[in-house]
């Protein structure tokens, strides 16, 4: 019976678990922040196009990298709390979404880098000093090519409803007002008034739109995340006020409102990972550039132009990428 070339064997094996059990102990497991306002169910498919770029670099969940989500369930009420309980779990980067999220992340975290998803304006609202050099621990996807683009909204509600000479804007009262300042520029520059209501939270979705309705506005611009968790209540209701009515993100389009226009929301956040990898290696996200889409997508839902009793005019149908039947 030939023993040695089993020891040895055996030898040689037991070094290999032992090598890889080290290798294995030796791997950094990288801690991920996700702070969103909307709930599990809402969030799956953006919090899965982030997960699925993460796994694109190399990172997978419990091996070397833990992803450590925030759900607001649909209360912005919620976010300094959700930030402050995130920043306590001490992770390595933060990711997060839209301008209310991104703001209560830097206010909970000096030190701690914050990868902004699909934040309108970032230099406008004090929250990056710049695009090419952020310059403090905020850096990520912006979700336009700069403040011209809140003039896109009035242009499009214009083809859409000629004579247009009143815009209401419905807006949370959390986000910043400077956000207001392109769009009133580009609409002044039409002879378009706006009139701006503001809600507190869900119970005053409903009165906002019969406020708008004593403002006797011709056509409605929804603005910011806030409403995407209570987007078909606001197309609903856009629909029976007779308003045409504009969201940039596409989901509310789908829901049902009249026109979208703006950046692919799912790719910004599976970009996310990009920054998150490279932070994870070492940079700094002041001397990271924030990226703007390049790319943005006209979408109109033409069953409720029959439903407001609009006609789309060809032209525009033609510049769709997509009309929804």
């Amino acid at each position: 019976m030939q023993r040695r070339p089993v020891i040895s064997a055996l030898a040689c094996g037991l070094v290999t678990t032992i090598f890889d059990a080290q290798a294995q102990s030796a791997t950094k497991i990288h801690r991920v922040g996700f702070l969103t306002h909307a709930s599990s169910e809402q969030s799956a498919r953006y919090f899965g196009a982030f997960n699925e770029g993460l796994r694109s670099f190399g990172y997978v969940e419990n091996r070397n990298v833990v992803v450590m989500p925030r759900f607001g369930d649909g209360t912005l009420e919620r976010l300094p709390e959700l930030a402050a309980d995130l920043v306590r779990s001490r992770p390595d980067v933060i990711v997060t979404g839209s301008q209310p999220l991104a703001i209560a992340a830097q206010r909970a975290t000096a030190t701690i880098p914050v990868v902004m998803v699909g934040v309108a304006d970032p230099v406008g609202i004090g929250l990056i000093a710049n695009l090419a050099r952020p310059g403090r621990n905020v850096t990520g996807l912006s979700i336009d090519a700069g403040p011209e683009m809140g003039g896109k909204s009035v242009e499009l509600l214009r083809e859409l409803a000629p004579g247009l000479s009143r815009v209401g804007v419905l807006r949370h009262v959390i986000y910043p007002v400077e956000n207001n300042a392109a769009l009133e520029a580009a609409a002044k520059t039409m002879n378009i008034a706006i009139e701006v209501v503001e809600v507190r939270d869900a119970s005053e979705i409903e009165a906002g739109f019969a406020r708008l309705k004593l403002l006797r506005v011709g056509a409605a611009i929804i603005l910011g995340t806030f409403f995407w968790v209570h987007r078909r209540q606001v197309a609903e209701l856009a629909i029976r006020d007779r308003l045409p009515a504009f969201h940039a993100l596409k989901d509310f389009s789908d829901a049902g409102l009249l026109v979208s226009y703006g950046a692919n929301l799912e790719h910004l956040y599976g970009r996310a990972a990009s920054y998150v990898d490279r932070i994870l290696r070492g940079a700094k996200p002041g001397e990271l550039a924030v990226e703007q889409p390049t790319k943005f997508d006209l979408v109109i839902n033409l069953r409720t132009a029959k439903a407001l009793g609009l006609k789309i005019p060809p032209s525009l149908l033609a510049r769709a990428d997509e009309v929804i039947q």
